[in-house]
């Protein structure tokens, strides 16, 4: 079989070694790719993942017999529904599902309609409304930009001055351009946060290993926001009475929502929960693999992917049991220094030849040169994946494996899994 992979991160990179584990794959193309992916794919870097027309040109041309469309952008965009009218079967949601994650305004009215427990909250698309809404408001409060931002697009100010200022970056200074032309200021809910990732084919739902992300740029939750400084899985917080009600109260009647809404959801669909005092309660949607997550989720999956993913849309995973490892996983992103500000690129990498059985580098942010040498192109610029029979094995696996990684710049967070690990402590 020739598959496609749309994207060009450390998600996708996990994705494809995936899906090389089964034996009826043949070539695995990447759009774009990057110079790490270049190992296991054929990676075509003129083609942007936001290109349709050429993707789809692409995949009719190479006789690609199952396309994976991963990142948000072409998934809004329709590159899904495109495919799909090539006649190339696909796994991902269609441009009307996706809005679950690609509208904010979209998903807290999804579930305000249908009842699916989430924080309070309000939408504005006028500036000076917003403002006068906040000063009544308590604080901290939850602003959300409506559309697609990276996953940079949510800020949580302390007080009105900061409200005042996180109003003005997003719908008036555009940070996040259009995207920032309505918002949601929301309540802000404490308790630890718990992302789920799901297959699902619309109607059928098989949860993956809970995981945890660590968001903030600096040691103990501290920076800027970032798409991901590292991930653990399984997260401790997510007890099976905790999945229950997950699967009662949030997971099924999304489905049913969607399906009811006339926008099935067929994909991979990613829950972003918090386990609140009053119960779990969905803080965001996605409609893709979350990045970091994928890679810890994925190498515990020991279902072939590929035939998950074919069962997801062919509309059969009820009769398909999807299997997971024991064990736990961590990833320590390698990030660029200044990241997820300003930083530079063109760094060349040192890699180790060999890395120990249960460690996995993901490469997320870099390319080759014109000499063939790896440099570094991106925020995030590696994951360093350990699996192991418990958290702490893990990470200290991941964190060895991680030292042996060099580049100018080279920064890392070294607190990754603390709060997992002290959780596990108080269970």
């Amino acid at each position: 079989m020739n598959l496609l992979v749309v994207g060009g991160g450390g998600r996708e990179h996990t994705i494809i070694k995936k899906l090389k584990e089964n034996p009826s794959v043949e070539t695995i193309y990447a759009l774009p790719g990057n110079g790490g992916i270049a190992q296991d794919a054929v990676c075509v870097p003129e083609i942007s993942a936001k290109d349709i027309p050429a993707i789809v040109d692409f995949a009719k041309s190479h006789t690609i017999d199952f396309a994976v469309v991963a990142p948000d952008d072409p998934l809004a965009l329709g590159c899904v529904d495109w495919l799909h009218e090539a006649g190339i079967p696909c796994f991902g949601p269609d441009a009307k599902a996706a809005r679950i994650e690609a509208s904010k305004v979209f998903s807290k009215n999804l579930m305000k309609k249908y009842g699916i427990p989430t924080a309070a909250y309000e939408v504005f698309d006028d500036p000076a409304k917003a403002l006068e809404y906040l000063k009544g408001a308590s604080f901290p409060i939850v602003i959300k930009a409506d559309g697609l931002a990276l996953g940079k697009g949510v800020l949580i100010p302390q007080s009105f001055a900061e409200a005042e200022t996180a109003v003005k970056t997003i719908m008036e200074d555009k940070a996040f351009g259009d995207s920032g032309n309505e918002i949601v200021i929301e309540e802000f809910l404490t308790g630890p946060e718990v992302s789920v990732l799901a297959f699902t084919d619309g109607t059928a739902i098989r949860p993956m290993v809970s995981s945890m992300d660590h968001k903030r740029a600096g040691d103990n939750d501290t920076g800027l926001n970032t798409g991901g400084m590292g991930t653990i899985a399984p997260n401790p917080c997510y007890t099976k009475a905790v999945a229950d009600v997950c699967m009662e109260t949030i997971f099924l009647p999304t489905l049913a929502a969607m399906r009811a809404e006339g926008c099935p959801f067929k994909g991979c669909l990613y829950f972003g929960l918090m386990i609140t005092p009053k119960g779990p309660k969905v803080i965001e949607y996605n409609c893709r693999f979350g990045d970091p997550e994928t890679q810890v989720v994925l190498p515990l999956l020991k279902t072939d992917l590929l035939t998950v993913m074919q069962a997801v849309e062919d509309e059969t995973l009820a009769d398909l049991e999807v299997e997971w490892s024991d064990g736990a996983a961590a990833c320590v992103i390698l990030a660029s220094g200044g990241y997820p500000s300003h930083y530079e690129k063109g760094f060349c990498l040192t890699l180790p030849e060999t890395t120990p059985a249960n460690v996995t580098i993901y490469h997320a942010g870099d390319k080759l040169d014109g000499e063939g040498r790896l440099v570094t192109s991106g925020g995030r610029v590696l994951g360093i994946t350990a699996t192991a029979p418990t958290l702490k094995e893990a990470l200290a696996d991941a964190y060895a494996a991680a030292e042996t990684v060099g580049f100018e710049g080279k920064y890392m967070r070294h607190d990754i899994g603390r709060r997992a690990l002290a959780a596990m402590e108080e269970l």
